[in-house]
């Protein structure tokens, strides 16, 4: 049995207001309207839905039973109406997001910051990942966004949008300060306890093709989970490190650790968005995206790599 759902909404009015004419008010219809439509689902149902009085109307034993499931299903639509007029207009909602913990503290941060003052009734929820788990978590849909550090190679219909570049130094805690006083090279390092993150990172892939790119080779002493576990372990005098300047530069001011000039600079990096075009954003996810390439460096274009 096909029955409109026009006739339904209208059934739900009437019984909710128990009157013809205000349902014809809160429906903004007429009267001679409401009551033929409410004819028409009796006919269609086969029995009477309500009883007419001069006061009114009353749901019919039938009618009551109908309604308990109308407006379970109808109220259900107009919480789901609510809701996605709230997410559109950015009064609530939900985006994920996968981040590596430099593109956070090079630049996410501070983008969330700005948006979770904004739109307060959005939830953000953040995994730390590495690239390549961030790159898996936005294939598989896990994450809407990810924010991560290159080298980032990405397959449609992923792409990736470089968003700022940075600089990272090499640091050595005081006991290595005679190091500190001279211009180190490549081959040199291989001599020296070195410090780094895990090979499951695109970080260890940079530095190894780095020091093989000068015919060395890259083999940390000291294997980490966390970028963030580097600077502890340097100032300790356990090894040196590699670190984005903006990690290391409160602790090299302070003279806590010391930076380690190079023969050869080692070339700059970029926090990367990656975006997977084939699965719609939601409004939420649009305008952190937008915020996100406000806060970027005006010499990238929105161009994928």
């Amino acid at each position: 049995m096909a029955v409109s759902y026009d006739y339904y909404r209208i059934f739900y009015y009437v019984a909710k207001c128990r009157s013809f004419t205000k349902a014809a008010q809160q429906l903004m219809n007429s009267q001679p309207n409401i009551t033929r439509a409410i004819n028409n689902l009796e006919h269609s149902l086969g029995c009477r839905l309500f009883l007419r009085t001069h006061r009114g109307v009353t749901l019919t034993p039938e009618g009551e039973q109908l309604y308990a499931h109308v407006r379970i299903a109808f109220e259900h639509l107009l919480t789901g109406e609510a809701e996605l007029t709230s997410a559109k207009n950015l009064e609530q909602g939900r985006i994920t997001i996968g981040a590596s913990e430099t593109a956070l503290n090079g630049l996410l941060l501070d983008v969330l910051s700005q948006f979770h003052r904004t739109y307060p009734g959005i939830h953000i929820q953040i995994t730390n990942q590495t690239t390549p788990q961030a790159i898996e978590a936005i294939r598989s849909g896990a994450v809407d966004l990810a924010v991560i550090t290159s080298p980032a190679e990405v397959k449609r219909p992923l792409r990736t949008y470089p968003l700022q570049a940075f600089q990272e130094v090499l640091i050595a805690g005081p006991g290595f300060l005679p190091l500190t006083q001279q211009v180190v090279s490549f081959a040199d390092l291989q001599n020296y306890p070195l410090i780094a993150l895990n090979p499951n990172t695109k970080t260890y892939q940079f530095y190894s093709e780095l020091f093989s790119s000068r015919g060395c080779v890259f083999h940390p002493d000291i294997e980490l989970a966390t970028v963030d576990q580097i600077l502890p372990l340097v100032k300790h005098d356990l090894g040196l490190g590699f670190l984005p300047r903006f990690f290391a530069e409160d602790a090299i001011r302070s003279g806590e650790v010391l930076e380690v000039r190079l023969d050869t600079p080692i070339p700059s990096r970029n926090i990367c968005m990656i975006r997977d075009h084939s699965n719609p954003i939601s409004a939420a996810g649009l305008a952190l995206e937008q915020m996100i390439w406000a806060a970027s460096d005006p010499q990238f274009s929105r161009t994928a790599e």
